[in-house]
């Protein structure tokens, strides 16, 4: 069962979350929170597997609120929720160690994907903001796609092959089927990448993937 929490400052947006991810019987809400202060101190007592946050919220913002949540409970993996006009808000989100992004108007399968794919690890971006949130990591960057391709050139090639999957928004277990590997030694493969790129997560590492051309 993967335990979430929802955090928004609409009452009509955290029960549309809650109506979506109950469709799921593997997927289960445990708290709800209005601010990222109630968020960030529901989580410390539900230690959710997924933690749901909107962006901008009273108290605490989701951004402050994601920042925390990576100290105080690391095992929790952070979703934002965003709308379109906050690109602003996305590099200080994957600064946070954020897991991916999730657009309030998407698609309700988009969110149960989104679950999902953090629960197991992976990074998971809305498509109509993923293109969004790369150009938005990459043009303050252009500069440095020769010392992307340097890190990424760094890797063996089998970490160069795993990266590019991640950087796919593949799964542990999908990279292991696809590369007739132990789900085990994907995560292995995963971490060392993580450390040897110097990055945070998963999103991190595929956005640096991209930077350095190694997704075609």
């Amino acid at each position: 069962m993967i335990r979430v929490l929802v955090a928004d400052d609409e009452a009509m947006i955290r029960a549309g979350v809650r109506a979506i991810l109950a469709t799921d019987p593997g997927v289960e809400v445990v708290a709800e929170a209005a601010n990222g202060h109630d968020a960030v101190e529901s989580a410390r007592a539900h230690r959710p597997d997924v933690v749901l946050l909107d962006i901008r919220m009273p108290t605490l913002d989701g951004l402050a609120a994601a920042e925390e949540l990576r100290r105080a409970v690391p095992s929790a993996a952070v979703l934002m929720l965003t709308t379109f006009g906050e690109d602003e808000y996305i590099e200080r989100a994957l600064r946070a160690g954020t897991a991916g992004f999730l657009l309030k108007s998407g698609d309700p399968r988009e969110l149960l994907a989104g679950v999902r794919a953090a629960a197991d690890g992976a990074a998971f971006l809305s498509p109509k903001v993923a293109q969004r949130v790369i150009l938005a990591w990459t043009s303050a960057r252009s500069s440095g796609a020769a010392a992307a391709r340097e890190r990424v050139a760094a890797l063996t090639d089998r970490e160069r092959e795993v990266l590019a999957l991640v950087a796919a928004g593949m799964s542990n277990a999908a990279i292991a089927s696809e590369l007739f590997l132990v789900e085990g030694t994907v995560k292995a493969y995963v971490s060392q990448i993580l450390t040897r790129l110097d990055v945070r997560n998963r999103v991190q590492a595929a956005l640096l993937a991209h930077e350095a051309g190694l997704t075609g």
